[in-house]
């Protein structure tokens, strides 16, 4: 489905939009650059400027850039355990743990809130979510919540947006009671993650058992589009480019990326990065989109400006990177190990291995709080 406002919308949001603000240290080595993708043409370079003016939606997520909400808040890394049910704590500075609780059945993340003030756990079979404190890393009353595989905010911060991935519907709630207001059905299988377009009238959700992406209108709460990216394709993470122009999907069954066109809502290519790509987190400076890539333990990174992969990070000793975050200041990424019981901090700068934390049983959506933003818009840490 062709997105109505087209062109013109695309220049609204530019006129809009303040100027991207200078760049954060989070790039990566030139040991590790230079990785040219020959199995694929290259894709057209994205169009970043829309009047004269530069958008970039992450331009408040630079390093350090903390919202006073969340300013003293302590560095910590929250970890859902989905196998053992619980929740580990490390401090980002010592890579020590300094919290654990248990939680209910099959923890899958770990989401702040929309006001940045609270984080939820989404225990899926046991259908409710904890909150926790951040300043005292504690959890609180469970509150119930059908199937929440994962948790969004609309941009407005009215109402939270679950994937009810075994319900098969995406539900919005109130952000701040939890209440249901309207339950959409989707035409696929397995709505798991999302991410919206530039100026929030929409956004895109990943179908990872269907194969497809759908496309839901924000006001309206009604699914207006959907496309297939291929009958063994398996979508997971999806991220907005910088400058709004395209969404990118990870798609593990697929070993790459897709490249989605926001304005026209079409597939224009396809970028290789490593087995099992999962999940999706862009650098501080809005130049990279890291790529974890958990069926062969590696990390790609993509351009944004050039939409190829520039550089491949090996985990030491190897692993399974799932999902996670980006530090507040930039410097070190952090990912969960799914199937290794481990939790790895990497470095943004030279791509090598810091440590490797053992915690839980399967950890999966973990959290780096706080970050930079404004506001957020879920998962883990979907900040602008």
């Amino acid at each position: 489905m062709n997105f109505r406002r087209g062109a013109t919308s695309l220049l609204l949001i530019g006129v809009l939009a303040a100027v991207a603000s200078g760049c954060g240290g989070s790039g990566p080595g030139d040991q590790h650059a230079g990785m040219a993708m020959t199995s694929t043409p290259p894709l057209p370079p994205p169009e970043t400027a829309q009047l004269g003016k530069a958008i970039d939606i992450y331009e408040h997520d630079r390093p350090g850039m903390l919202s006073p909400v969340v300013k003293d808040f302590p560095a910590r890394v929250y970890v859902p355990n989905s196998e053992s049910n619980d929740v580990t704590i490390i401090d980002q500075k010592t890579f020590k743990k300094v919290g654990h609780f248990k939680v209910g059945v099959l923890p899958q993340h770990v989401v702040p809130s929309w006001d940045l003030k609270t984080l939820w756990v989404n225990d899926n079979k046991s259908n409710d979510l904890v909150p926790i404190d951040p300043v005292t890393g504690k959890p609180g009353k469970r509150v119930k919540v059908d199937d929440p595989y994962n948790l969004y905010f609309t941009p407005d911060g009215r109402f939270s947006i679950v994937m009810a991935e075994r319900n098969q519907n995406i539900d919005f709630r109130d952000a701040h009671t939890m209440k249901l207001v309207h339950s959409v059905p989707v035409p696929c299988r397995g709505p798991n993650h999302a991410d919206f377009s530039a100026d929030g009238t929409f956004f895109l959700t990943a179908c990872e058992f269907s194969g497809n992406v759908v496309k839901l209108d924000t006001a309206r709460q009604k699914v207006v589009g959907s496309i297939s990216l291929g009958h063994m394709a398996m979508p997971q993470d999806v991220k907005l480019s910088p400058d709004g122009s395209t969404f990118y999907v990870a798609d593990m069954a697929s070993n790459g990326v897709w490249v989605i066109d926001a304005a026209r809502f079409k597939k224009i290519g396809f970028i290789p990065t490593g087995r099992g790509a999962h999940g999706l987190y862009p650098s501080r400076d809005s130049k990279y989109l890291y790529v974890s890539n958990r069926g062969e333990g590696t990390i790609s990174l993509i351009s944004f400006a050039t939409r190829r992969v520039k550089a491949l990070w090996r985990i030491r000793g190897g692993g399974s990177p799932d999902m996670g975050g980006v530090s507040a200041d930039g410097k070190v990424l952090w990912l969960s190990g799914r199937y290794n019981g481990e939790v790895y901090a990497i470095s943004t700068e030279s791509g090598k291995l810091i440590r490797k934390i053992a915690v839980g049983r399967g950890p999966h959506g973990l959290c780096v709080w706080p970050q930079p933003g404004r506001y957020s818009l879920g998962h883990t840490g979907v900040l602008r």
